[in-house]
């Protein structure tokens, strides 16, 4: 299958059989994010671009790790890493979302606690600041899995979540985006939402490219210390997207699931139309429960999504902390770190960042 990362190099395998037993030793816990996946080539970014996604992946990492190293649950580590993300303009989801055809960004999360099954939801969120924190609080202070539009808006403020105003969602790229969207698509330019501030004479060399072409999701994967499995996703969708779309990161099994019981946390990002008919999430989970190690389970499922026509990337954690990720697109921003092993950051789908 194309574009799958590499095998680990024969150097870093004669590393790993040259280190200390106690250093080949399963970690006591393990973290794995991505921040979208698609057509991310090198001549794509500039060396600025590269430079920024590298930086904002390692500062997600660090959030999540540094839950775990303190002996904090996986969730907590999933949902900090991800509100890094969502705070960060580089990336498709709170802070960084694109616009729909009517001028809007509407996010859509999801998580889900491996150790017991639960999980939360929301999808279509304009104000609150976090939607992966209103997933989790759907989750564990209301008897819903998912809840939608204005009434998952009240449920989020109810619960005393952070709101905002929908400005503080807006980037000028994003804007940027949907504006070549809608104008190669013929399709009328909606009036700049209130509150987004006047247009810069420069657009910043180090935010996203104008012409990407990527799914954009969050999402991290993590097992604790005390062998608990979590996982989340977050994201703001498709540029241009219209009537209410929803795409597979809150459907629990599609783009978010976790089971200690089936020996796996996932989170995708892709086109979530194939991600949803294929339930990309709970079939990997099946393909682990029936013995296939993580690496196996997911590029198997995502080249059954090529083959009905899907893009995308899967991370994948393990019980025993092993990291899986692959995809059938160019890239997937990306990365790992655990106890026993330091963070490491890749783009570009020959990068390889497990251990």
């Amino acid at each position: 299958m194309k574009h799958l990362a590499r095998l680990t190099p024969l150097a870093a395998v004669a590393a790993l059989l040259a280190a200390p037993a106690a250093a080949q030793e399963a970690p006591r816990w393990s973290f794995a994010i991505h921040g979208g996946a698609g057509v991310i080539e090198r001549d794509s970014l500039s060396p600025e671009q590269d430079a920024a996604y590298r930086a904002s992946l390692h500062r997600a990492l660090e959030a999540g790790s540094a839950v775990l190293a303190n002996g904090g649950a996986a969730l907590d580590a999933v949902q900090a890493a991800i509100q890094v993300m969502e705070d960060d303009p580089l990336f498709n989801a709170g802070r960084g979302a694109v616009f729909t055809a009517a001028g809007r960004n509407e996010l859509d999360a999801a998580v889900m606690d491996g150790s017991n099954l639960q999980a939360g939801a929301v999808a279509g969120l304009t104000r609150t600041r976090h939607p992966i924190a209103a997933a989790r609080a759907v989750m564990e202070q209301s008897p819903h899995v998912m809840l939608i539009g204005e009434g998952a808006e009240s449920f989020a403020a109810s619960v005393g979540l952070e709101q905002v105003e929908p400005s503080f969602f807006f980037t000028e790229r994003r804007w940027q985006g949907l504006v070549r969207a809608l104008t190669e698509a013929g399709q009328p330019i909606p009036d700049r939402p209130e509150g987004a501030p006047v247009p810069q004479a420069a657009l910043d060399e180090a935010g996203p490219p104008l012409n990407e072409r990527k799914f954009g999701t969050v999402g991290a994967v993590a097992l604790d210390s005390q062998g608990r499995l979590a996982a989340g996703t977050s994201t703001g969708g498709m540029t241009a997207k219209r009537w209410g779309r929803v795409g597979d990161v809150p459907v629990i099994g599609a783009g978010t699931y976790a089971s200690n019981a089936d020996g796996c946390a996932v989170s995708a990002t892709g086109s979530g139309e194939y991600f949803i008919r294929s339930t990309v999430a709970r079939d990997i989970c099946v393909r682990t429960r029936e013995g296939a190690g993580v690496q196996a389970a997911v590029e198997a499922e995502i080249a059954d999504v090529g083959s009905i026509g899907g893009d995308g990337g899967v991370i994948v954690m393990s019980p025993d902390g092993t990291p899986a990720f692959a995809m059938n697109t160019s890239g997937m921003y990306r990365g790992s770190v655990s106890s026993g092993r330091p963070a490491a950051v890749a783009i570009y789908a020959d990068e390889d960042v497990r251990p």
